[in-house]
């Protein structure tokens, strides 16, 4: 069973947000098997900052998104996204320093915080797209 695992609750759009989703679930996986598995620290520190950057840049497309649609609770959302990036920032300092522990820690703060998040506030998006607009519109808002 992966550390972190993809399910049905966490579906917000079947489109792009999903797909990132799904690739930073992969990314923490890949993560935490580095970790756990004894990999050399140069492999933990490229699967670290590839999960990174690659959260990075998927708040900013979601945020895109969501000020694309109007999402109204955009101001807040994004101050959870600038809160994790500088717990994320953080840790991989402090693994880059020479805190072997802060890789675990780094993707169970993702895992849980993504679980958390694709469930409550994307699921408001999720919540707030299916009641403001049509399917074929939500499909076209999405994907570009």
């Amino acid at each position: 069973m992966p550390y972190f695992e993809w399910t049905a609750e966490l579906i917000i759009d079947r489109g792009a947000i999903d797909e990132d989703h799904l690739l930073l679930v992969n990314l923490v996986n890949s993560l935490h098997d580095a970790a756990t598995e004894g990999l050399s620290p140069s492999t933990v520190m490229e699967r670290m900052a590839e999960l990174v950057f690659y959260t990075q840049d998927h708040l900013l497309r979601e945020e895109d998104v969501m000020a694309a649609v109007g999402f109204p609770n955009l101001d807040s959302h994004k101050q959870g996204h600038i809160e994790l990036m500088a717990h994320l920032h953080a840790l991989q300092r402090d693994y880059n320093s020479g805190q072997a522990t802060t890789a675990l820690q780094l993707a169970s703060l993702l895992r849980d915080w993504l679980s958390n998040h694709i469930r409550e506030a994307d699921g408001e998006l999720r919540q707030f797209l299916q009641d403001s607009a049509p399917p074929a519109a939500l499909a076209g808002s999405l994907s570009g």
